[in-house]
């Protein structure tokens, strides 16, 4: 069967359910233990990437390069691993968290939008970096589209690019139609990945059928922690491609001793798929709106899932956090007025 390389998220996309208040000090207990478990890469910062700490995103009390730093110190095997979003973090912040010991950076950008990612990308191989392309809300684009802009990415040097879901909206079919196209676009040399989040419940069922059309690197989160509903969980995810014959090389012992004992006490609160979470599958929304989402809905005493299926309808997408309050607002003042209904709009 397969080979498959882990990349393991809880300590970046896990930050958006903390708030962003991992310490450097959780950092490096969560590092060492992944990095035992045998993961590929270790992804470290703030949700939102290299940057991302600010008012519009959140704000992290600690500086993303102390908590490089800080698994850096303590990673012996696996690859550290930063994200960048091109607007977001700069091509600066890259150099520094390289300076800090990341060796991978996965460039993202929206599913339409990969040209923005051609510089970094291409300044991450100069730097001697490993750099995937990371084409986030995947379900905006058909499979046609993704693997086109997939190819820009691949152009631009990218030695892997995945199908990234960022609100947890896929379906095993869609999974299955963008990889598969990707694979028949994209240079046999170029990897794919996967990087699923669990709002409808099929994150590991994703994961797998994009192994079966030729995904060779997956990301996960311990506990499934992470924005929205939460991520792909790592230590279930090796469990069941552990029984579909897939070779990861985790001991699957680590990560669940890793998620237990270590990630569990870090938790705010336990990672469920609750109404909310189903929603933003639902709406296609992405997964980090949750936590504003909430907020602009008791501000002005709204339901939360109406203000999510409003910016599914919208299509709003990931740095257009400012459009969470303008929906929330309208909302408020017209009481969902003339605004589509669920089975009107999402269809």
């Amino acid at each position: 069967m397969t080979a498959i390389r882990v990349v393991d998220s809880t300590l970046r996309d896990g930050s958006h359910a903390v708030s962003h208040q991992f310490t450097p000090e959780q950092v490096a207990a969560v590092a060492t233990q992944l990095d035992r478990a045998g993961v590929y890469a270790i992804e470290v910062g703030h949700g939102d990437g290299l940057g991302g700490s600010s008012i519009q995103y959140g704000e992290a009390p600690h500086d993303d390069l102390a908590k490089v730093a800080a698994a850096a110190a303590v990673i012996e095997r696996a690859r550290l691993a930063v994200l960048l979003l091109p607007g977001v973090g700069t091509k600066d912040d890259l150099r520094a968290a390289r300076d800090a010991g990341a060796q991978l950076v996965r460039v993202a950008t929206h599913c339409t939008e990969a040209d923005i990612a051609e510089q970094h990308i291409a300044l991450a191989r100069e730097l001697g970096m490993e750099v995937f392309g990371f084409l986030m809300m995947a379900h905006m684009a058909e499979p046609t589209e993704l693997a086109r802009q997939a190819a820009i990415m691949e152009a631009a040097g990218a030695q892997a690019v995945y199908c990234t879901d960022s609100a947890g909206a896929l379906t095993m079919d869609g999974a299955r139609a963008r990889v598969a196209t990707m694979r028949q676009r994209l240079d046999a040399a170029t990897e794919l990945g996967i990087h699923a989040h669990n709002n409808l419940s099929l994150a590991v069922a994703n994961t797998v059928a994009a192994i079966d059309e030729g995904v060779t690197i997956v990301d996960g989160c311990l506990t499934g922690l992470g924005a929205g509903a939460g991520n792909c969980q790592t230590e279930v995810m090796v469990a069941v491609l552990d029984k579909l014959g897939h070779s990861t090389g985790v001991d699957l012992w680590g990560v669940q001793d890793a998620a237990d004992q270590v990630v569990v006490p870090l938790q705010h609160r336990p990672q469920v798929i609750d109404g909310l979470g189903v929603t933003m599958g639902y709406a296609g929304v992405y997964s980090s709106f949750m936590l504003h989402a909430r907020r602009a809905a008791e501000r002005f005493g709204l339901d939360p899932r109406d203000v999510l299926v409003e910016l599914g309808r919208r299509s709003v997408v990931g740095g257009q956090e400012d459009m969470i309050i303008d929906v929330a607002v309208e909302l408020a003042r017209t009481g969902g007025e003339g605004m589509a209904s669920i089975a009107g709009s999402m269809r």
